[in-house]
């Protein structure tokens, strides 16, 4: 919250000083300055002790937990149980009797943690030792090869026309967007000429 009005504030007084280009200019310039060394003094006050950063950033706020909501809490953060409803389907959870926790973070977030009996089962639930999956490179953007990370792939060009070819692309221009994953596996997304069809949920 405090970097959103400080944001808004250094906002206007620029405004200001970009309009009124016949009154001075070193006032405003001063308050812009003013205001953003008391954000640097603030961040770093934070950095550094933390009864400060829940003071200026805030405090975790406990909303429910064991299955109950703590109306108190809820008048706190400015949440009634209708806001608080819409929240918790938002993340997916329509049934409040599933959830075990809901926290407000500092950033004005709602973390939920789920019931252990009503939460996905992972795989070490399964006793599973699944491979680590990696971050996927776009090798073509727009019909443009991106040449630097084709290259941390560990492949040429020619390489990937051949794999595009495979899946319906003449040439590199048809293609809106392909990725290549840490096997060398590519995804292509073609581009589509065609009008857009009726959307059926209207």
């Amino acid at each position: 919250m405090f970097d959103y009005v400080n944001g808004i504030t250094i906002g206007s007084i620029a405004a200001e000083m970009a309009t009124s280009l016949e009154e001075s200019f070193v006032q405003p310039l001063t308050a812009m300055i003013v205001y953003a060394l008391a954000a640097l003094l603030l961040s770093w006050f934070s950095s550094k002790s933390i009864k400060a950063r829940r003071f200026i950033e805030g405090a975790p706020l406990i909303l429910m937990n064991h299955g109950e909501l703590y109306r108190e809490n809820l008048k706190k953060a400015k949440i009634d149980v209708s806001e608080f409803l819409v929240q918790c389907r938002v993340n997916g959870y329509f049934d409040v009797s599933k959830l075990e926790t809901a926290i407000l973070e500092g950033n004005g977030k709602i973390s939920f943690l789920p019931k252990v009996s009503d939460r996905p089962a992972t795989p070490s639930d399964l006793n599973l030792s699944p491979q680590q999956d990696y971050m996927v490179a776009n090798v073509i953007l727009d019909g443009k090869i991106m040449e630097e990370n084709l290259k941390h792939t560990g492949n040429d060009e020619k390489w990937l026309k051949s794999q595009i070819k495979g899946q319906g692309a003449d040439k590199i221009s048809d293609v809106l967007l392909a990725t290549c994953d840490s096997s060398n596996q590519v995804t292509v997304f073609l581009k589509n000429s065609r009008k857009k069809p009726k959307d059926v949920l209207m």
